[in-house]
């Protein structure tokens, strides 16, 4: 893992994600080497590296702070190119220290991780007025996991994140995305309860988007697939819709 330290120049960007005002990524590359990561297309990285490194931005929360001054108050999305919480922020703690600065100016935030690392800075994101906790979970299945989410915390950590948000009256909300391709329509129910029992009143949910490079990088890891079923992904929208509307939970398409 190839680890650099560099200066950033702006900390905000305006995000065209719907819900954000901006977006905030203390981090360029992430640990977690999830297979199936859209950013390397975003940002026109070689697949082959991503996973690989990771940019330290270390005057973020400096440059954050200036920015904050001047800045109209919006919707901060942390992150949207890389996961907030990947392994490296336990010991620079950036996320951590945008987030003081951050609850300085009470911004809003929208927090996405599939990390218990943030679990750390619970009673910190508590203290917001408006605040939004988005955990992914493509699968409740640990085996599949590990094959496309090396990295990253495990479901059972991702669950216990959903539970510790419940009891303090923060409401998470679950990105079931992408959901895997090996999710068939008959474990809806088997995981949908398992994100209701665990305190989650809310779901995103999101196709296997095949981006250029991720067919060639996950093929392998579910060779009786058929890629190209988006038939499977509408059957399995319609169950989470129907089921969601049993349990009184709001569901609804990522993008």
């Amino acid at each position: 893992m190839q680890i650099k330290e560099i200066k950033c120049k702006t900390a905000l960007s305006k995000s065209n994600l719907p819900g954000l005002d901006y977006s905030l990524n203390p981090y360029r590359g992430c640990q977690h080497n999830c297979a199936y990561c859209y950013v390397p297309n975003v940002l026109r990285i070689n697949r082959e590296k991503w996973g690989n490194f990771v940019d330290i931005k270390t005057n973020i929360p400096n440059i954050l702070s200036k920015e904050l001054k001047k800045k109209k108050a919006g919707v901060v999305g942390i992150s949207t190119v890389t996961d907030p919480y990947q392994p490296i922020e336990k010991n620079y703690k950036l996320t951590k220290y945008c987030l003081e600065q951050l609850l300085r100016y009470d911004f809003p935030i929208c927090i996405q991780t599939k990390s218990d690392l943030i679990l750390r800075d619970i009673e910190l994101i508590s203290e917001f007025s408006n605040k939004e906790v988005i955990i992914s979970i493509g699968t409740i299945n640990e085996i599949d996991k590990k094959k496309l989410e090396p990295n990253s915390s495990t479901i059972k950590d991702r669950l216990k994140i959903l539970g510790n948000f419940s009891e303090i009256g923060i409401e998470p909300v679950v990105f079931f995305g992408p959901i895997y391709p090996s999710v068939t329509k008959e474990d809806i129910r088997e995981i949908i309860d398992t994100f209701t029992r665990f305190g989650s009143k809310k779901i995103l949910f999101d196709k296997f988007n095949l981006k250029p490079g991720i067919y060639e990088n996950i093929k392998d890891s579910f060779p009786d697939h058929n890629f190209r079923d988006i038939n499977n992904f509408k059957n399995l929208k319609n169950e989470i819709k129907k089921l969601c509307i049993k349990k009184d939970m709001k569901a609804e398409s990522a993008f």
